[in-house]
């Protein structure tokens, strides 16, 4: 029988050479890139999409959180395929689906012709995101070296982050559809390095179909109810009707994992208080790190005057410094441990969003791009370290599950910031009042998370 590119029966023998561990992690680092650029690189282009689409502030968020919504509802079930059908087959799946959607985005007609492809995009990065991190463990077998993977693997990310809002300023000063369209070939770039990858194991296992239904309802109740709260107001029927969805769907998405035979998200992960403090780190880090750019990208642009192109340079220093510090983590966490790490880039968080809230409107962008750095900081101090401890904590045959959870963690972060910083941008306080406020709350979302943080392990005293 012939078989398709990632048909994984059984692990290969020895697990991958040097070639194949270096083509997976390569492979792992370009799809890090481009589901990362596709979550940062969109922020300062929503003018000039709207611009030429349409359609309000409603109309910019669910742009954003079409794609961060659907990667958080489905990062569930995709954690869990990629333990069942294997890491190769889910990442190239994923990464195809991912080349087609980027396509429909470049082409879309109109705004909801976008945000539909924008959908289909999120989803295909949900399977791209836990299988990555599944083939980076494989390959990597030692903890010392897996977690110097991981932060080469972060360096994907931090690349992205890096590029992402001067390259998205640049692109946008042609067309705002170029963002799209450079996901072409660093995907098909990334599907020739997966040929190259030795196959990977796979834990045969019924789909969980109501724990997927009820995730989906669960976050786009949540989602929708957020979003549209800054349109309609917190009293609206169908905004009262979404939350109540939210609840109920959440209740029922609890008792299935519970109860369940094969449940996507066992909950006896959570028994393990490293897994849980990661889940929570993991959510306040990204609704800080992509609230930020959406607050600011409309802030700059709309209230201060500045172009697409010199909004992307005034985040450059931010995004800079996690470019220059992530290929370091590894060896930093070495040295002073992770918990130490996470909780001083939390605090470092913390207090850049506590700054850029209370500084004169009028300042210069230079201070507020100076003040921006903080918050970039937290990218290589907190998320290659928190990555590291969650994938040493888990057996290997459940990489790609607490993967999953972890990286929904990170996504319903992200929609929710978007969601509710959009829903105050638009309160009658006015914009300035919205931005505060929103940028107080990420605050406070960071050092709760920074508290949580002292409960990750002790780091082993240096032989």
């Amino acid at each position: 029988m012939v078989r398709s590119l990632g048909d994984d029966v059984a692990p290969a023998a020895g697990a991958a050479g040097a070639e194949g561990s270096s083509a997976a992690l390569t492979a792992a680092v370009l799809g890090f890139f481009v589901v990362t650029l596709d979550a940062v690189v969109v922020n300062v282009a929503l003018p000039s999409i709207r611009g030429e689409l349409g359609g309000g502030i409603t109309g910019l968020q669910w742009v954003v959180d079409g794609y961060t919504l659907m990667f958080a509802a489905l990062l569930l079930s995709a954690g869990s395929l990629t333990d069942r059908f294997g890491a190769r087959r889910a990442f190239g799946a994923g990464v195809v689906g991912f080349v087609v959607a980027s396509l429909a985005c470049g082409l879309a007609p109109s705004l909801t012709a976008l945000v539909a492809a924008r959908f289909v995009q999120g989803a295909a990065a949900a399977v791209m995101m836990p299988s990555s991190m599944a083939l980076i463990g494989q390959a990597h077998p030692d903890p010392v070296e897996r977690a110097r993977a991981v932060a080469i693997w972060a360096l994907g990310g931090s690349v992205a982050s890096s590029a992402g809002p001067v390259l998205g300023g640049l692109l946008t000063l042609v067309s705002w559809r170029l963002i799209f369209v450079v996901n072409l070939p660093v995907g098909v770039t990334a599907l020739l390095l997966l040929a190259r990858t030795a196959r990977s194991p796979h834990r045969p296992a019924p789909f969980d179909r109501a724990g997927q239904i009820t995730a989906v309802l669960a976050m786009g109740g949540l989602t929708y109810g957020a979003i549209e709260a800054g349109a309609a107001g917190f009293g609206a029927p169908r905004v009262l009707a979404a939350f109540a969805v939210a609840v109920l769907a959440l209740a029922a998405f609890l008792a299935v994992q519970a109860r369940g035979t094969h449940p996507m998200v066992p909950l006896d992960l959570f028994r393990t208080r490293t897994v849980s403090v990661a889940v929570a780190v993991g959510f306040a880090f990204v609704a800080g790190y992509y609230g930020l750019p959406f607050l600011m990208s409309l802030y700059l642009q709309e209230v201060r005057g500045l172009s697409s192109f010199g909004t992307g340079v005034a985040f450059l220093p931010m995004m800079l410094i996690g470019l220059v510090l992530t290929p370091f983590s590894a060896r930093l966490a070495e040295r002073f441990g992770a918990r130490a790490l996470v909780t001083t880039g939390l605090l470092a968080m913390t207090a850049g969003m506590v700054a850029l809230a209370i500084v004169p409107a009028d300042s210069q962008v230079e201070l507020l791009a100076a003040l921006m750095v903080l918050v970039g900081l937290a990218g290589p101090l907190v998320m290659p370290p928190v990555t590291a401890v969650l994938l040493n904590t888990v057996p290997d045959s459940r990489a790609g599950t607490a993967s999953g959870v972890f990286n929904t963690s990170r996504q319903i972060g992200g929609a929710l910031a978007v969601a509710v910083f959009g829903a105050l941008l638009t309160t009658p306080a006015g914009f300035l009042h919205g931005l505060r406020t929103s940028l107080l709350i990420a605050a406070a979302v960071a050092l709760a998370a920074a508290a949580a943080s002292l409960l990750l392990p002790r780091a082993p005293r240096p032989a």
